[in-house]
């Protein structure tokens, strides 16, 4: 069975289109510049919208047999498939794929294509007129050097975490990587001391609302939540640092938005 024309077409263009953005950022002097020896992953975000009815679950069966394994033979991972929780637009996946490399991030999609039991069950989740999905939406990012890998939180004997995707935007780049610098050189511990559990850091490099950064948290429950960031707003290390100048969020925050997700039975972080 072969893909339809149209579909190819619009296949190779995206390719096309993503590898030109990405070799773009990989030859950027700045990105060079901010090389300092230590490996950061680089993250994907995907982001699939749904229509309620049987979009859901023809989603949770392709990403749970063919997309999840095919990742993994892509040499991709950990991988977390999340739904959502608290959110104010569902149904949705969002799909969190972490690599090794630039070049892994660069050249995913075209191991999955030529993976041939993918391409496969893709077609068939997306039928001539009856698509899997109303459309998807994906931001790259890079690590934080002060948390340069993903640090899935240990599994549950309970059940399974509650994730928290928090997005803070800038004004300009220079703003941003004050929010960044904030992170890197206290935030992010003060988040650990407190057992907030953080999953990742990352700067967006692709993506919309530019410039931001995204970072994910995980929580017992939500009543662990509730309690952590109280404890977060009334820490005293918490108050010194942004009371430092240059560092409040009205000074390098222009907007904050947060979701909270569920993770798949099957997701690796879970």
């Amino acid at each position: 069975m072969t893909f339809p024309a149209a579909m190819v077409h619009a296949i190779r263009c995206s390719r096309m289109n993503r590898r030109k953005a990405l070799t773009a950022i990989g030859a950027s002097p700045l990105l060079a510049a901010a090389e300092s020896g230590v490996t950061r992953q680089y993250y994907e975000l995907r982001r699939y919208q749904l229509r309620n009815g049987s979009q859901p679950e023809r989603a949770k069966q392709f990403f749970e047999q063919h997309f999840l394994p095919a990742a993994k033979r892509a040499a991709a991972g950990p991988v977390g498939l999340f739904g959502a929780l608290i959110s104010e637009s569902g149904p949705f996946w969002l799909v969190l794929i972490p690599y090794r490399s630039f070049a892994d991030a660069e050249h995913f999609d075209e191991k999955l294509m030529t993976d041939s039991n993918f391409g496969k069950a893709a077609q068939e989740w997306n039928k001539p007129r009856d698509p899997g999905f109303v459309r998807y939406e994906n931001t790259l990012l890079r690590a934080f050097t002060g948390m340069p890998q993903i640090n899935a939180p240990p599994h549950l004997q309970s059940g399974k975490h509650i994730f928290e995707l928090r997005t803070y935007e800038s004004n300009d780049p220079e703003t941003l990587r004050r929010k960044v610098r904030m992170f890197n050189e206290g935030e992010m511990q003060i988040f650990q001391r407190l057992g907030m559990n953080p999953v990742f850091f990352g700067e967006a490099l692709i993506g919309e609302r530019m410039p931001h950064l995204t970072y994910m948290l995980a929580y017992d429950d939500l009543a662990a939540r509730d309690r952590v960031w109280k404890a977060f707003g009334s820490d005293p290390t918490w108050a010194k640092l942004r009371s430092q100048p240059g560092f409040s969020d009205a000074d390098i925050v222009s907007n904050i938005s947060n979701t909270l997700l569920q993770p798949s039975d099957f997701s690796d972080i879970r």
